[in-house]
């Protein structure tokens, strides 16, 4: 939970207390929020954690970086479902506080077992970050990260991947900025015969969001992508619109409808084609450990998920797709995960 402490006389209304000082007069009105940005009650007590955050009036989040323009509402739709898998993921953390994360997902329909083992560990006096990856195509992964220490909001990574059955090797140079108002991130592929260079940016505004992301091949001289979005976001409503090389066109709509319920819409169609693709999702809380989530498309496909926090660290999901126009055909889809964290 961070809280955010306004003076008298630029208190805002809603939920919020007064903190007491010592000679019992009032101070500080403490306006409590949840990781969202919602405004929640205030611990009864008016104390504060020295471990939480604090945002000051005029402080403002920064803008999401063009990939996760829409993502409330692409959450809706993707998280708490695994449809035809079943999935185990494991994360710990040693005591020198390297962490580590493994999976295993084994796919129903082609019987492939896909795994990964990836190490991670911090410096935080330099701000770099040092991660190991590996997976069972056998191909090995090295990723360097420094932030905020060469200027600040600035992040660099540079990645490379090494697959020892064919000796092929890839390399990427990431970087990543981001203030109040604008968010940018460029991705050069280190390829020597002419690297692809891919920029993105978005521009915010009283909540108004404006995009654009642009990819130049060297090797062919050409762009190869040219896209644009537009949209609008608060704690509780998201709008987004998108158009990809002209043709392409997206949009959605994320609206936390109460503390419980959290819905999405969302569009996509292609110029010169009448397949429009359209679909709305929800999920529910029952309570703090247990979700209920649903979705289902123009094409009668219908995704159930049911999340539930077996203990802390210890969370299971259940999903289904069932294909509402051959009911009867069969080849719905289950799926099941468990997640295990510290």
């Amino acid at each position: 939970m961070t809280s955010q402490w306004v003076p008298i006389g630029l208190e805002q209304p809603g939920m919020g207390h007064y903190s007491m000082l010592a000679d019992g007069t009032l101070g500080e009105k403490i306006i409590c929020k949840n990781e969202y940005g919602e405004r929640v009650d205030c611990p009864t007590n008016g104390n504060v954690s020295e471990n939480e955050d604090f945002s000051f009036p005029g402080e403002e989040m920064a803008p999401p970086y063009y990939a996760d323009l829409g993502k409330k509402a692409n959450d809706v739709f993707s998280k708490g479902y695994h449809f035809g898998v079943f999935k185990l993921d494991l994360k710990t953390k040693s005591e020198s506080g390297v962490e580590f994360s493994s999976g295993i997902t084994s796919n129903q329909e082609s019987g492939k077992v896909f795994g990964s083992l990836s190490s991670k560990y911090a410096v935080k006096d330099y701000g770099l970050t040092f991660t190991e990856k590996w997976n069972t195509d056998n191909t090995l992964a090295t990723d360097i990260t420094i932030q905020d220490k060469i200027a600040a909001g600035l992040k660099v990574t540079l990645e490379g991947t090494f697959a020892p059955q064919t000796g092929s090797k890839t390399g990427k140079l990431k970087t990543s900025f981001a203030n109040e108002t604008v968010a940018v991130n460029t991705n050069l592929d280190l390829d020597m015969a002419g690297p692809i260079v891919d920029v993105a940016a978005v521009l915010k505004y009283q909540g108004w969001l404006a995009g654009a992301n642009t990819q130049f091949d060297t090797q062919k001289g050409k762009f190869s992508k040219n896209n644009f979005a537009f949209g609008y976001q608060t704690n509780d409503f998201a709008l987004h619109t998108n158009v990809d090389n002209g043709k392409n066109f997206g949009g959605s709509i994320y609206q936390k409808v109460s503390d419980k319920i959290d819905c999405g819409v969302s569009m996509r169609w292609t110029a010169g084609s009448a397949d429009t693709l359209f679909g709305v999702g929800a999920k529910f809380a029952l309570d703090a450990d247990a979700s209920l989530h649903a979705k289902v498309n123009n094409k009668s496909l219908i995704g159930l998920g049911y999340q539930q926090k077996l203990r802390p660290g210890v969370t299971l999901t259940l999903s289904a797709a069932i294909d509402g126009q051959n009911f009867n055909a069969g080849g719905h889809k289950v799926g099941v995960a468990f997640e295990l964290e510290p």
